[in-house]
């Protein structure tokens, strides 16, 4: 989602509704781009496209490449840093990498892996393209490339939140979810850092995909204290709120979903789920009517009209 969203990517591991302690695939295309996090420079717009799996998901190999980049010397650090980005190769790498991003975003990982590899080969220490070949090898399923590419990217920026973050989200899609806890947490705790929501989005995800549903929901809660209008945290609010029997509560944010732009048949069925929990027959049969209508050969509506409400 560019902006809004289930998080981080583009290839996001869903499950059914029912399953209450997965990640759920609601707005697959929203929710995978709005989990990652990368600055392609400093003039681009953030860009929070691929968030596949979780936020893309966030994987990692290579230890020893985490040292990559570190120096001893935080003043020679800042000069050295400050003449990289001002060369020339710099330069031609950033506009390699913007084209990057392009493609990414437009689903083409491999033509993105291969501006990608023209832009380190003008400028080898570039650590926003090692992020961004985590994110593309994210996409492509490519688990432990992506989580080599993250950790050298986090080896040279190691205070870079969007890294912290994309890497938690791999870790998360890999069911490391301790580290990926970490990662999160190191993420939020960066100074100045403008996308906390989207990340405790993201942590509230995880902590529901590894079964520790109240921590989830305390996350999801925080998320959208700073971001009432996402979807996602919405969605998955509801869904937790209804599994432990607090309907009326779902009822709230399920409503907020239904009645923006982004709910749909996954969302509209769970609505019908809890209007009739609370035996709202009005509410219940103008959620179905939309169902029917917008999403006639969902699975959701097939098992509307099997009144299958328990599956």
């Amino acid at each position: 989602m560019a902006g809004r969203g289930i998080s981080c990517g583009v290839f996001h591991a869903r499950v059914p509704s029912s399953h209450v302690g997965k990640a759920q695939p609601l707005f697959s295309a929203l929710y995978e781009e709005d989990k990652l996090l990368i600055t392609v420079s400093k003039q681009a717009a953030r860009w929070r496209g691929m968030a596949w799996a979780g936020l893309v998901a966030g994987a990692v190999l290579l230890g020893g490449c985490s040292q990559l980049g570190v120096h001893t010397d935080p003043e020679a650090s800042a000069s050295a840093s400050a003449q990289e980005e001002n060369s020339e190769a710099r330069r031609r790498a950033r506009i390699r990498l913007e084209l990057a991003a392009s493609y990414l975003q437009r689903g083409q990982p491999r033509v993105a892996l291969e501006e990608v590899r023209q832009a380190l080969a003008a400028d080898p220490n570039y650590a926003d393209a090692y992020h961004l070949r985590g994110l593309a090898y994210m996409a492509l399923g490519e688990q432990a490339l992506a989580e080599q590419s993250l950790r050298r990217a986090q080896g040279m920026k190691p205070a870079d939140a969007d890294i912290l973050h994309n890497l938690g989200w791999l870790q998360c899609q890999r069911g490391q979810y301790p580290e990926a806890d970490q990662l999160f947490d190191s993420a939020l705790a960066r100074p100045g850092y403008a996308a906390r929501a989207k990340t405790l989005m993201s942590q509230g995800l995880c902590q529901q995909k590894a079964g520790r549903l109240q921590e989830a929901e305390q996350t999801l809660l925080r998320s959208h204290e700073m971001d009432a209008a996402n979807p996602v945290t919405g969605y998955h609010l509801a869904e937790l709120m209804f599994a432990r029997g607090d309907a009326q509560r779902a009822q709230f944010y399920i409503r907020r979903v239904n009645n923006g732009e982004f709910g749909n048949a996954e969302s509209l069925w769970l609505g019908i789920r809890i209007e009739r929990a609370l035996g709202d027959a009005v509410a219940m049969r103008q959620l179905a009517e939309q169902l029917r209508k917008r999403f006639p050969d969902a699975r959701q509506t097939q098992a509307l009209d099997r009144r299958a409400f328990d599956e």
